[in-house]
């Protein structure tokens, strides 16, 4: 068939030359790769256990397991590190159980790389005086963030993490919420050993880390 030309003299095609091309899909996941796993977990168990350094310099508390073990180093003289790789031994077998192989080998992977960051930070970072407030905030912001960054890697920091994570998958419920119904008995279990203000302020700073948790961890928006 003939092109035709317009009044300008450009030539027109006659539709066989000018197939529209689709677009890609948009619901394509394209997972991570080995490299930005490996980047993305070491990123998120230092900015957790950063945080959790700071709530230790100030004497406070957070949910989960690595809230237990912080609550234990007040009534053990046991580091953290060892404390913290314990509490988590149980839930490892959970994990395996409910989220196979993949998913427990980075869980212990996580929970390894911040016994020993927590050995890290201190050497490092030494830290005097820090205002409970101060800490109770930031500590859990920064515990927050770096467990997001640890769920979208298909990890996590073990214990609490793992319920939480398996009820949000079978159940539907937000493991942001879950989390922070086990991270209050937690808190509650300071009183034991600390003061009823300091408690106070960690309970704050438990729904500020699950807060953060609830309102980013949506897997049917983040789907790699």
């Amino acid at each position: 068939m003939p092109r035709t030309t317009d009044s300008s003299g450009s030539a027109e095609s006659d539709g066989a030359d000018a197939a529209p091309v689709a677009p890609p899909p948009i619901d394509v996941v394209i997972p991570h790769r080995p490299t930005e796993d490996v980047l993305g977990v070491i990123t998120g168990t230092f900015l957790a256990s950063l945080g959790l350094y700071l709530l230790q310099c100030a004497g406070a508390v957070t949910g989960g397991t690595a809230g237990l073990a912080l609550l234990l180093t007040h009534a053990l003289p046991v580091p953290f590190a060892v404390l913290f790789a314990a509490v988590n031994l149980p839930f490892f077998v959970l994990a395996l159980w409910k989220k196979g192989w993949s998913f427990t080998v980075r869980t212990v992977i996580c929970v390894g790389l911040i016994s020993l960051f927590s050995l890290v930070h201190p050497r490092f970072l030494a830290l005097g005086h820090v205002p409970l407030v101060y800490a109770v905030i930031g500590g859990n912001l920064l515990v927050g963030v770096g467990l997001l960054i640890i769920f979208r890697h298909r990890a996590s920091l073990g214990g609490f993490n793992i319920l939480a994570l398996i009820l949000q998958e079978r159940a539907g419920l937000r493991a942001g919420y879950v989390q922070m119904a086990m991270d209050v008995a937690v808190i509650l279990l300071s009183l034991l050993v600390l003061d009823v203000p300091r408690v106070l302020l960690s309970a704050v700073g438990g729904m500020i880390l699950n807060v953060v948790l609830a309102l980013n961890h949506r897997p049917e928006r983040y789907r790699a």
